[in-house]
């Protein structure tokens, strides 16, 4: 099907999904819980939307579109108690984190939905190895080459977001020794890494898009697993490098900081993006993934090598006028606070080592993902 035309979305708007773990208490494993929680949840009222995903021990909460970060975090907030307390009732807890620390993909359970099933089809064991968890950022753009645009310049603060997001270094019951495991499962598949660098809609539509439909090898954007992909539909980009954060804080948190890095770009702040940017992307990211925010990354204009945790408390500086416009201060702040301290992969760590068992660091996620 021809590639839908872009819908026109108010500039910096914001929308986040959460993917979220369903956890069994007796044992702390993934429990193939979602139907039971959909038809729960589907009984009153839900301030949001709340759909199934690829497996059944996954849920997926979708906030309205937003302006501002203390509208975004309410909600969050509020979706959060709700599935929470759906929970309680069958005795699942639920938690962030990008992966479960001890589950085994061969247990999981497809979700019965068409496109699931097709999805299983063609990735095989792939689709249960996607029982990981993310936090998918809408940004609002007000044309498709603004889209495109804030797609490429981004591409150097990519490693922000998966450092600062990063909360699944454990994977089978083992420390992978990463940040961010979760990202080695999204790169296994064949569509995922980033998108062509073109700039005009046109030439993405023509020169792109439309050649890929006639292999056969697309339907639709949904089928590109890139880690920024625009989104016609809904008028948007949409970030996907984040592991779901422990709490909604963070989650809203990092929403903010996309929106103020996105007006500091577009009000052309920084050179034009090139595709010669590209050069250093995948390593800076693989950097950011293994090491989070101790690691480095090379600026892909000057290829100098940064600090990753120092390159994001600069931009924070740097982009405070632009926070303070959105009223966003306190997401900063917060942001700040994550590069000195430490992402929630090293909470769980700690939480490891505190408790001596995986079992116990995953009660520890459901406690943070309450409060």
């Amino acid at each position: 099907m021809p590639l839908e035309p872009f819908k026109t979305s108010e500039s910096l708007s914001l929308g986040v999904e959460l993917e979220l773990q369903l956890i069994g208490l007796n044992d702390f494993d993934l429990a193939a819980a979602s139907p039971d929680m959909l038809e729960l949840l589907r009984r009153k009222s839900f301030p949001g939307n709340v759909t199934p995903e690829v497996t059944e021990s996954m849920l997926e909460m979708a906030t309205d579109i937003h302006t501002g970060y203390a509208s975004l975090l309410a909600q969050l907030k509020d979706m959060r108690d709700k599935v929470v307390t759906a929970g309680d009732r069958l005795n699942i807890g639920v938690c962030g984190g990008g992966t479960h620390p001890f589950q085994l993909w061969s247990d999981r359970r497809i979700f019965k939905k068409p496109r699931f099933k097709e999805v299983s089809l063609l990735y095989g064991y792939l689709t249960k190895q996607f029982t990981i968890f993310g936090q998918h950022v809408h940004v609002g753009c007000t044309s498709a080459d603004e889209a495109l645009y804030l797609l490429h310049a981004l591409n150097r603060y990519v490693p922000h977001f998966i450092a600062l997001s990063a909360s699944s270094p454990f994977v089978q019951g083992y420390d992978t020794l990463f940040n961010s495991a979760r990202l080695n499962s999204v790169f296994a598949f064949p569509l995922s890494g980033r998108a062509p660098f073109l700039l005009q809609w046109d030439e993405f539509e023509d020169k792109f898009f439309s050649k890929m439909e006639l292999t056969g090898v697309v339907k639709s954007m949904k089928d590109f697993y890139w880690d920024i992909r625009p989104k016609p539909e809904y008028g948007t980009i949409e970030l996907r490098v984040c592991d779901t954060p422990l709490s909604v804080d963070r989650a809203a948190a990092l929403a903010a900081y996309l929106q103020a890095l996105c007006k500091y770009l577009l009000d052309r702040n920084e050179p034009d993006p090139v595709e010669d940017d590209y050069l250093v992307y995948n390593y800076n990211r693989f950097l950011a993934c293994r090491f989070g925010l101790d690691g480095s990354l090379i600026h892909p204009k000057t290829h100098e090598q940064l600090s990753l945790r120092e390159d994001i408390l600069a931009t924070v500086k740097r982009i405070q006028p632009q926070a303070e416009f959105l009223g966003s201060i306190a997401a900063l702040e917060h942001i700040k606070a994550t590069a000195v301290k430490g992402s929630d992969a090293s909470f769980l760590r700690y939480e490891y080592t505190q408790r001596g068992s995986v079992e116990g660091l995953v009660n520890s996620a459901i406690q943070r993902f309450r409060e």
